[in-house]
């Protein structure tokens, strides 16, 4: 089989890549305890250097959407520092790496906020349930669990401050060395929140319209855009997953309004989820790439169930001009070589996903180290 498309060279925005194989966002927990990036990321990521782009982990832009254990921020001088590590051990290899700026919004515990209630666009909580901080003493090797709570709906007030959160956010992603940042606003976090018709029943100026519900997206945008050049800012989306109870009652509308604002403020690219077989997420019954392609003329990078061959037949066709790779990546630190090579993938072991230090994270041999 020809994976030859995936190696073709490819301009995002004003950023030269040699491939198109991304690296996607992958929450890894392995951060210190005060949200810091360490020595051990820069490691895991400079492995992984000869990804055409590599999107850092979620990285949260405010205390108050930080609901994760041991996710890193970027709020601090300190956070900042730890990430120029992280980026000059991925420049020093070659290699590109943005930026992903993340609030999570409703679906943060009370209990990583000092037992304070989240913020969201509607008293909704999200559902299912997710990791809760590890208990003093604890030396298990799993996290507990906790269900979602309902939100505080937010105010102006607080609308406004996580929009100049994200300024802060882009200033310091720039001043930490990344070639540029993308914007989260899928997977059913704050941006997501607001953009999906089940999660907002706001009745001012931000629900309601589609145009109402991209209005948080389009202010977020002008603030990260006036810190970075909007060559070099992307944004992910994920307009069709009804995960941790998101849902929209017309995902194409949607879609388009996303890719028009985007075009409009001359984003890179897009970053898609929209599985082409059901597995991690639900491949959609209806859906919208062919609605954002015609909308939105930048880079489109598309997420979900690819292997090398699936993702160079999207290149080939037209379909995507780059494609990004998640849980693959979490075993194979050598993935580029991997898909040139036509070698087989290793199997991660899920245990260590978000535990273990080094274990699970940096020890994953490549290819040719594992084979002698």
């Amino acid at each position: 089989m020809s994976v030859d498309a995936l190696f073709e060279p490819l301009t995002i925005g004003t950023l030269e890549v040699p491939n198109r194989i991304v690296m996607a966002p992958l929450t890894r927990a392995r951060a210190d305890e005060n949200h810091v990036p360490t020595s051990l990321q820069a490691e895991y990521y400079a492995q992984r250097a000869d990804a055409g782009l590599i999107i850092s982990e979620a990285t949260a832009v405010d205390p108050l959407g930080m609901g994760w254990y041991r996710a890193p921020g970027i709020w601090s001088d300190a956070m900042v520092r730890g990430w120029k590590g992280v980026s000059d051990a991925v420049h020093d290899k070659g290699g590109r790496i943005y930026a992903q700026l993340w609030h999570m919004g409703r679906l943060v515990l009370p209990d990583y906020i000092g037992g304070k209630l989240p913020i969201g666009p509607s008293p909704i909580a999200g559902e299912g349930e997710t990791f809760a901080p590890r208990p003093v003493d604890d030396t298990s090797h799993f996290l507990p669990m906790k269900p979602y709570v309902v939100p505080r709906e937010m105010t102006q007030a607080d609308i406004d401050q996580v929009i100049e959160a994200y300024r802060t956010g882009a200033r310091n992603a720039k001043a930490a060395g990344f070639d540029g940042a993308e914007i989260h606003g899928a997977n059913g976090y704050i941006i997501d929140q607001f953009l999906q018709s089940k999660t907002n029943q706001r009745t001012d100026g931000y629900g309601g319209s589609v145009e109402n519900r991209v209005r948080f997206l389009k202010e977020i945008i002008e603030v990260v855009v006036a810190e970075i050049d909007p060559s070099r800012v992307g944004l992910r989306v994920s307009p069709t997953s009804e995960r941790k109870g998101m849902g929209d009652d017309n995902p194409a509308a949607l879609t388009e309004a996303i890719g028009k604002l985007a075009h409009q403020y001359g984003l890179a690219y897009i970053h898609l989820i929209e599985p082409i077989a059901s597995g991690f997420m639900e491949k959609p019954d209806y859906p919208v790439m062919d609605h954002l392609r015609a909308v939105f003329k930048g880079t489109i990078i598309q997420n979900g169930s690819f292997d090398a061959k699936t993702a160079a037949d999207y290149i080939a066709s037209g379909k995507a001009e780059a494609i990004s790779f998640g849980r693959p990546y979490i075993a194979n630190p050598d993935l580029v070589t991997r898909f040139r090579d036509g070698k087989p993938l290793a199997q991660a072991n899920f245990d260590y996903a978000y535990v273990g230090e080094a274990t699970g994270y940096t020890d994953y041999p490549t290819y040719k180290d594992d084979r002698g």
